[in-house]
């Protein structure tokens, strides 16, 4: 199981302390792997995108038009965290239907 976050992140750090043997994968660091990105924007959408988040505000309207893979792919830190990746599923957000899906709830 891996867990795609940011480890400044208060929610990435609330799913690390309720899951037991999971690899943490500091996307700000490591990046965003292609496999796992186009897996979960076909899964998601472009709600994978944070339009919250201070480095989408920071975007002119230019850069916010371009397509999510790149975006992700020069921004990594735009993911909506944490994506966690879990016997060949991806879950996203720390949500009470995400750890019911990995049995923690």
């Amino acid at each position: 199981m891996r867990l795609f976050g940011i480890k400044t992140c208060d929610t990435c750090r609330k799913a690390l302390k309720e899951i037991n043997n999971i690899e943490f994968v500091d996307v700000r660091v490591e990046g965003l792997p292609n496999d796992v990105r186009d897996s979960a924007l076909t899964q998601f959408g472009d709600s994978l995108l944070n339009t919250r988040s201070t480095t989408w505000r920071g975007l002119d309207e230019s850069e916010r038009a371009r397509p999510p893979v790149e975006l992700l792919a020069d921004h990594p830190t735009l993911m909506k965290r944490p994506l966690i990746e879990a016997d060949g599923q991806l879950y996203l957000g720390w949500t009470a239907a995400t750890r019911t899906a990995l049995g923690l709830a």
